[in-house]
């Protein structure tokens, strides 16, 4: 069970950086954190994130934007240091129910990602023109990934509100975690997270993720983007009940 669940995990991931957007990699840790200590999931899905990083940014190489970067990336390292210790100083149980807090945040936040995107009537300005804006985003972001690999909707937010091209957003988004999952493995190996005694899923994880990434270009082509959202939405919601009242 847990070896499919684990290669169900890695498919998902690889279909997120194939192109079908961060709301299905927001599934791989609560779905793994069902059938394994969610402290556990969360450190054997980092190497597989980074693994997925490497077809995402070779696809999209050199189309990001660099000032939201620069903003985004200090404010991170901030964000990965708070959810780490937050990490190693609670119970399992507190985790997981932590951890359906997040996930539902995010379902919340998809719901009403259209009206977020609109709030301003010119891309990139008013507050979120403000480096402080940058800045929190990106901390939100690297606390919400440190703790369940969750960061996407703060930096989804604010890169909404910069004006940039859909090649850019998904470029600049795809750099951000590439570095902000590689700030996080000094933390983790700090917290001992990457004791893995499932070597085995591990494996499984090097044909996955190319297989997501390749079903998931095919996949984006023939799905209504507004339809497979909404039975996300749906799935999302579901495993943060479980993971909160479980």
């Amino acid at each position: 069970m847990i070896a499919f669940v684990f290669f169900l995990v890695a498919l998902l991931i690889g279909l997120a950086k194939g192109g079908l957007g961060g709301m299905l990699g927001a599934l791989a840790t609560p779905l793994l954190a069902l059938v394994m200590p969610a402290e556990e999931a969360v450190g054997m899905l980092l190497p597989v994130l980074m693994y997925a990083d490497l077809f995402a940014v070779s696809s999209y190489w050199r189309r990001w934007e660099s000032r939201p970067l620069k903003l985004l990336l200090p404010g991170s390292v901030a964000g990965v240091t708070i959810g780490t210790y937050f990490l190693t100083n609670v119970s399992g149980h507190m985790l997981r129910s932590a951890l359906g807090v997040i996930v539902l945040l995010f379902t919340v936040y998809k719901l009403f990602e259209g009206r977020l995107a609109s709030t301003s009537d010119e891309p990139g300005r008013g507050t979120w023109q403000s480096r402080w804006a940058g800045v929190t985003s990106g901390i939100a972001s690297g606390f919400s990934s440190a703790l369940a690999h969750t960061g996407g909707p703060p930096v989804s937010i604010y890169l909404l509100q910069q004006g940039l091209s859909p090649h850019g957003f998904v470029a600049t988004a795809a750099l951000f975690f590439a570095v902000l999952n590689w700030v996080k493995v000094p933390y983790y190996v700090y917290a001992g997270l990457f004791d893995f005694p499932r070597p085995v899923l591990l494996a499984l994880a090097v044909p996955a993720v190319p297989l997501g990434v390749w079903a998931g270009r095919q996949f984006v082509r023939r799905v209504e983007k507004a339809v497979f959202d909404r039975i996300i939405v749906a799935l999302l919601a579901v495993a943060g009940l479980l993971l909160i009242f479980d």
